[in-house]
């Protein structure tokens, strides 16, 4: 029998499922609100906030959020680096057209992280 790829949607949620693994209550609230965030702000000054507030011990769960939501993206867009630096500059120089799609594939995996944390923290 044929090995079937799992749909697009599907890999996202197994991404999900799996990064929210070690998340914490304040990872499920920052997650909840992050597509508001950035559909207000725009993904670059989000992904700088919380590269700067992950700095801080205290805050430690936006940066792994960050992290977390960097490295999805880099899986589907293999051009755009995981690493903070990497990925800003790599948004910095990528046309319109592509800078939106990063944008909703980021509204794409984060629908499924928001679900995917909150199950697994109910869940606990």
């Amino acid at each position: 029998m044929a090995r079937v790829e799992p749909t697009l949607e599907k890999q996202r949620a197994l991404d999900a499922w799996g990064r929210c693994t070690k998340y914490e209550k304040e990872h499920v609230n920052l997650a909840q609100g992050l597509p508001d965030l950035i559909a207000n702000s725009g993904l670059m000054q989000v992904m700088a906030f919380l590269h700067e507030k992950g700095a801080k011990e205290s805050q430690h769960h936006c940066g792994q959020l960050a992290e977390d939501l960097r490295a999805w993206l880099h899986q589907r867009f293999a051009d755009v680096p995981e690493d903070f630096n990497g990925f800003m500059q790599a948004l910095l120089k990528v046309d319109p057209r592509k800078y939106q799609a990063i944008t909703v594939e980021a509204f794409a995996w984060l629908k499924w992280l928001r679900q995917m944390a909150a199950a697994r923290k109910g869940a606990n």
